[in-house]
Order: structure tokens, then C-alpha cells, then sequence
């Protein structure tokens, strides 16, 4: 690969993230100003939708930071950002189900979640390993080496392509809980949609360049092997 085809490479791979996370905040933003007609706050709707589920063992929280929601599956809590905790708009009603999605598949064991589970340690070692595997195998020149890097590598670009259904089937959760619930009319499906489409482009995002970064690698393999 020449420099200015590694540049422009370089580049894609900084500029999709950067695209899709601006396109998460001016959508979150946008319908962040737009309360539903039910008025309920994002603690409210994730309430709802756990009750109704009979999730009553899971709890809610309030959390630090911008869009720090989250599931525990650990502990049963679902952890709201405080704008959406207390937030009567779309936007944080679209948040909270999506995350009371994730509660439900933890309640229906739902394969994917499971399988994203149990790789977790293995993924969180093999990305913060894998890059010093094989930047000393590709600078030591030892195919060996870079092949295992590249192994443990894989293991994290796994996990990020596990967590796209995951993340997408907590999403139609969402929208199917918060119908049938009564959170959101008809005429509010659209937007919402358009919240849950947005945040979605983030592991969308993330798949495509671990795993382009993959394919750069294994390149780098099979080119060392023909010298």
C-alpha cells in the first residue's frame, strides 16, 4: 500500500466514526426539543416497559454523562443518562426502551446477547493486546507473531459484529414496546425510528473499521509470507 493510498485509508477510517457519532448528536438533539404526546419522562417509559414485561426486579438509575445509558445485565439496573432519565422528549424515550430492550433479551435469553457476553474478557484482552503483537511482528518481522495479533484482533472485531444484532433487535424491541404501551401515537413512530436508525450507525460504524482494519492486517500477513 503507497503512502497516499494509506493516507486516504487512514482518513475513511477516521471519518466514518466522526460521521456517524455527529449524526447520533444532531439527531438526539433535534428530537431531544420534541416532547410525546404521552409527557412521560425516559425514567417513566423504562419503568413502564419493564412492568409490563414483569421485569420488576430491574432497577433504574440516573448516570453521569451525555448518552451513558446503559444495561447492567449483572446487577438488573438500566442506567439513564440524566436528560433522558428526566427528559419528557422522544429522544429520551427512545433511549430508554432501547436500553429496557436489552433487559428484555437478558430476561428471554436471547442468543446473541449471551454469545456478546461470554466474549467479552476475550475481546477486551485481545484488543488491547493484539496491536503491540503485531506492530512487533511486523517490525521483528516474525509472520508468527503477527498471525497471533492478528488472532486476538479478530476476537474484538467478533465482538463488534455480535453487538450489531444485539443493538438492532433491542432497537425493534423499542419500538414494538413503546407502541403496543402506548408511549408513543402512530404519527411519532417516524421520528422515533429516526432516533433508534442513528444511534445504531455507531456499531455499524465501529464494525466496518475493525474490520477493515482486520483485512489490513491479514494483507500485511499474507505479504510478509511472500517475501
Amino acid at each position: 500500500m503507497g503512502l497516499g493510498s494509506y493516507l486516504i485509508y487512514v482518513a475513511i477510517l477516521m471519518i466514518i466514526p466522526l460521521w456517524a457519532q455527529s449524526r447520533v448528536k444532531s439527531t438526539y438533539k433535534k428530537y431531544s426539543k420534541v416532547a410525546t404526546s404521552s409527557s412521560m419522562t425516559g425514567a417513566q417509559v423504562a419503568r413502564k416497559i419493564l412492568d409490563d414485561n414483569g421485569l420488576n426486579n430491574v432497577a433504574i438509575e440516573e448516570t453521569r454523562g451525555m448518552l451513558s445509558d446503559h444495561y447492567d445485565p449483572r446487577k438488573k439496573i438500566v442506567r439513564l443518562s440524566t436528560d433522558n432519565f428526566h427528559g419528557h422528549s422522544m429522544a429520551a424515550s427512545a433511549v430508554a426502551a432501547h436500553e429496557v430492550g436489552h433487559a428484555i433479551q437478558d430476561a428471554q435469553d436471547y442468543a446473541f446477547l449471551r454469545l456478546r457476553s461470554a466474549l467479552v474478557p476475550v475481546a477486551s484482552f485481545g484488543s488491547n493486546i493484539s496491536i503491540f503483537l503485531i506492530i512487533g511482528g511486523a517490525l521483528l518481522g516474525m509472520s508468527g507473531l503477527l498471525l497471533l495479533g492478528i488472532i486476538f484482533f479478530a476476537a474484538a472485531v467478533l465482538f463488534q459484529l455480535i453487538t450489531l444484532p444485539v443493538e438492532f433487535d433491542a432497537s425493534n424491541r423499542a419500538m414494538e414496546q413503546m407502541v403496543s404501551t402506548g408511549v408513543i401515537t402512530n404519527n411519532e413512530e417516524r421520528p422515533t425510528k429516526k432516533v433508534l436508525n442513528a444511534a445504531a450507525l455507531t456499531y455499524v460504524a465501529a464494525a466496518l473499521v475493525a474490520l477493515a482494519e482486520l483485512i489490513r492486517f491479514l494483507l500485511m500477513f499474507f505479504a510478509m509470507n511472500e517475501d
